[in-house]
């Protein structure tokens, strides 16, 4: 029998959204809570990311757009049940949905202030049974991290967009010189930036605002202790059961005891190169967006006591370049909003075009990886003519008339007056890369994309600019104006999407199916209930809230009374 230094009902493995939501449902059960956190900073990945949780029927939708049933009929659509695929079910994505909303109504009544995302961020897979041409996406309104007092305000992560703007919002700012009414949003916004300087207000918005939102809940309701600097080396399994950890406290090893169970919450391994390369090869810890902390230590931890790992060649694809100065951005450029514009595609080392270009950034990314296998296509090449030029930004870098000697000179971006010279400067056959745009300006005049239908989901032309005027959608464009230019692309991430196997219940799944009791677990440290697919904005950050919310009312006892 072990000895522990200390006891809580509920012992929490890291402080990602799946956690706080947890806490705040074993407070209602009146439980106690300790949240281990190993990092300096409370919020993982969620603070760092958007924020946004993707969740059907949700209570900001209008009366008769979504149902359950619609939720249900699309993710069986989209995702595969398969033998490498073992954290989806029909079980567990049917509860997904119907728990979800749930799970958002309880956190709303904790004092949340969440809004509908958009009323246009379309499903990933619109088009399929079920899908959402609107929008299925919950935020976080902006948040200013001084309400958490000067302990915990220094104490929240770091996010990539602190300013008072709505996630939804900041988005429309790269089209302002087309609306008067987003210069009124870029006006507004920038009023409250000085005036929060002026108050002293520190503002953040996206993840980092939902997480801001969280953390506050659970300490005005003190819902939880939460330690930093707290790493989590082991779990204690005695008789099959998950009884407490072992952490660290004053550099010691400090012993906690779980009556109720063990949530782990701890991230993914972006940043284990080691486990990237056995189970993801092909891909690098320097291109993702995952927190340092991100290294995959309870994977192992979790395996090592009896766990089942599953889809661990899956990971949250965010395209993305080596743009100058991408090794000490804290947000690593992303190339969605580049190769997703009019009069942009994206070529393999051949000079093939080789998928749609918009769509899901999960997939976007798996196409390269596999592309690869057969055909060098890492780095990839977005390419984009003068037309591209006039009108956009590139990779978040800003714009070519303030950025283009700085970029040539850096040889991150290639150009030539022709086709033929550009294809030499990027190593690929003039030839290959002629016919490619040819074949792609006859798509753009026929109005119809007939290698990979780019066009013809309701999500590729939101990625595109709605004021294009110029071709037969928001997102198709001629490549026909020198010079032409190119940018290398890489399959980035925002984060692994493979872990333990978990059940409905989030219990800890085995190798032959059953639960090792006392032990739970959500977010990315688990093998997605959405299997091997992204269906749509926020489909890891609502899986962890749900799926912690879950864990917590199991343990609890409490899964009748919501």
């Amino acid at each position: 029998m072990a000895e522990f230094d200390e006891t809580f009902d509920w012992v929490v493995v890291g402080s990602g959204a799946g956690s706080m939501s947890s806490a705040l449902l074993m407070k209602q059960a009146g439980k106690s809570v300790v949240i281990l956190e190993k990092a300096e900073w409370v919020g993982g990945t969620t603070c760092k990311s958007g924020g946004v949780m993707w969740i059907p029927a949700n209570r900001f939708m209008d009366p008769g757009e979504d149902s359950v049933e619609k939720g249900v009929e699309y993710l069986n659509a989209v995702v595969e049940d398969a033998p490498d695929a073992p954290g989806t079910s029909p079980e567990r994505r049917r509860t997904y949905v119907v728990e979800a909303r749930k799970m958002l109504d309880f956190i709303v009544d904790q004092g949340v202030a969440l809004e509908r995302g958009s009323n246009f961020w379309p499903d990933y897979y619109d088009e399929k049974p079920g899908g959402v041409k609107t929008s299925r996406t919950v935020t976080a309104l902006p948040f200013d991290k001084k309400e958490l007092g000067k302990e915990w305000a220094p104490k929240l992560r770091k996010g990539f967009l602190e300013v008072p703007v709505k996630l939804d919002d900041g988005m429309k700012l790269p089209f302002m010189k087309h609306s008067w009414a987003i210069k009124k949003i870029f006006l507004k916004t920038a009023v409250a930036v000085v005036a929060g300087k002026l108050t002293g207000k520190h503002w953040v918005t996206a993840g980092a605002a939902l997480q801001g939102r969280m953390l506050k809940a659970v300490l005005d309701k003190k819902a939880a202790k939460i330690r930093v600097n707290s790493p989590v080396n082991e779990v204690i399994i005695e008789d099959g059961k998950a009884v407490g950890v072992v952490t660290v406290k004053n550099g010691k090893p400090w012993r906690i005891a779980a009556n109720l169970g063990v949530l782990v919450n701890a991230g993914g391994f972006a940043q284990n190169q080691a486990m990237r390369d056995k189970y993801m090869p092909g891909t690098r810890a320097e291109w993702s967006n995952g927190i340092e902390t991100d290294n995959g230590d309870m994977h192992v931890e979790l395996e090592r006591k009896g766990a089942a790992l599953g889809q661990m060649d899956q990971f949250v694809g965010c395209q993305t370049t080596t743009a100058p100065g991408w090794e000490d951005d804290y947000v690593k450029p992303a190339t969605q909003s580049t190769t997703g514009k009019p009069h942009a595609i994206q070529v393999d080392q051949s000079g093939v075009r080789y998928m749609n270009e918009g769509g899901s950034y999960e997939e976007f990314c798996e196409n390269m990886v596999v592309r690869d296998r057969t055909v060098p296509a890492i780095p990839s090449w977005a390419i984009m003519d003068q037309q591209y030029m006039d009108n956009y930004a590139v990779a978040g870098k800003g714009t070519a008339k303030k950025n283009m000697a700085k970029w040539l000179e850096s040889g991150w971006m290639r150009r030539g007056d022709s086709v033929e010279a550009l294809a030499e400067a990027i190593k690929v056959p003039p030839t290959t890369l002629r016919n490619t745009l040819d074949r792609w300006n006859g798509f753009v005049r026929k109005g119809k994309d007939e290698d990979f239908h780019r066009g013809e989901r309701a999500y590729d032309n939101w990625l595109g600019d709605p004021f294009f005027k110029d071709g037969p959608n928001a997102c198709m464009g001629t490549i026909e104006k020198g010079p032409f230019y190119a940018i290398p692309v890489v399959p980035g991430d925002v984060g692994t999407y493979g872990g333990v196997v978990c059940d409905s219940q989030s219990r800890v799944l085995k190798a032959d199916g059953t639960p090792i009791q006392g032990l739970y677990a959500c977010g990315v440290s688990t093998a997605s209930p959405m299997g091997k697919v992204y269906p749509g904005a926020g489909a890891s950050v609502g899986p962890s809230m749900t799926f912690g919310w879950i864990a917590a009312k199991h343990a609890a006892g409490m899964g009748n009374q919501f």
